[in-house]
């Protein structure tokens, strides 16, 4: 297996003087990466300027952080040119790393402003770096910059931070002593979303398990679904009867508390996001946690502030 570290950098509307384009709030002009083998060594590299197709001003901290000028992108070539480049570049048989989540989620948003097909027609499973390293040294839920890790890795900087193809070949540098054991932490964009009920991801890893519906008019819709609702257990596939009912205090992150005889409580978490397509989906994620943490959450609960989604008996 090759990996491909990538890293973009991207211009946005300045503060009013140019207006943003909705379907493009962020315009790709540089394009960083770096391929490494299965050993995760360095074999190619890539890097090239994207000259503007949307905004043609300068974003003034996009500007003073990454010291490029737009004298400088007009040496640059069209995206639809760099991108086929890119991507013929980085062949077959590999998987994406970058540093965060966004970066193939905005590649896919300019390429489907210039018209051109995603990366997949399905989410695509990638290394989040970042996430990685925060699993294998820190509190994983805890992102830190690129620069910290270099230094808490001891990592020599060579070059300056804050370019694509620097960042992309530090995120390659970091990713090559993160131990293998953590590589199976993978993450899922979601730019391009399942179509079908058939389709949809569930996913378990070693301590929780991410389910990505398909998409649904709006979150009355979603919330309706059985299977968004569903509360079984991922290990031995029984429904389980809930502890705590599906509540929620803000709207958006919904949750629950259900009992497995054999495998004891386990917590759900459903979160309501936007589509690309003005529709909604939903990620749910269910972990085992601890008799005291469910009470945690039963006091968390109090009275909730917004209308809660049907429940099914049995959470089925």
């Amino acid at each position: 297996m090759d990996y491909v570290v990538l890293d973009f950098e991207w211009n946005q509307s300045n503060n009013g003087k140019e207006p943003e384009a909705r379907e493009i709030p962020f315009e790709i002009i540089d394009i960083g990466a770096v391929k490494l083998n299965s050993l995760r060594e360095i074999t190619k590299e890539y890097n090239q300027l994207v000259k503007p197709g949307v905004y043609h001003q300068m974003h003034k901290i996009t500007g003073s952080l990454i010291h490029l000028h737009m004298k400088d992108l007009e040496k640059g070539r069209p995206f639809t040119e760099v991108i086929k480049e890119f991507l013929n570049w980085c062949g077959e048989g590999f998987i994406y790393c970058t540093w965060g989540p966004l970066d193939l989620y905005e590649m896919q948003r300019n390429m489907r402003y210039y018209h051109m097909e995603p990366l997949s027609h399905a989410p695509i499973r990638f290394l989040d770096v970042q996430k990685l390293f925060a699993i294998a040294y820190e509190d994983s839920k805890l992102r830190r910059s690129l620069e910290y890790a270099i230094d808490f890795l001891r990592i020599e900087k060579d070059i300056p931070f804050h370019r694509a193809f620097s960042d992309a070949y530090y995120t390659a540098k970091v990713f090559a002593r993160l131990p293998e054991a953590v590589l199976v932490n993978y993450s899922i964009d979601t730019y391009v979303l399942p179509s079908c009920r058939q389709e949809e991801v569930h996913v378990m890893f070693h301590d929780y398990m991410k389910y990505i519906s398909r998409e649904f008019p709006d979150k009355q819709k979603a919330l309706e679904d059985r299977e968004v609702i569903s509360t079984k257990c991922y290990l031995c596939h029984k429904n389980l009867r809930k502890k705590i009912r599906w509540f929620s205090s803000n709207g958006k992150h919904y949750y629950s508390v259900s009992f497995c005889p054999v495998h004891g409580y386990m917590k759900s978490k459903i979160r309501i996001r936007r589509s690309e397509n003005d529709m909604v989906y939903v990620v749910k994620t269910s972990k085992f946690i601890t008799e005291e943490e469910s009470r945690k959450i039963l006091q968390k609960r109090g009275n909730p502030k917004h209308p809660q989604p049907p429940q099914r008996q049995g959470g089925a």
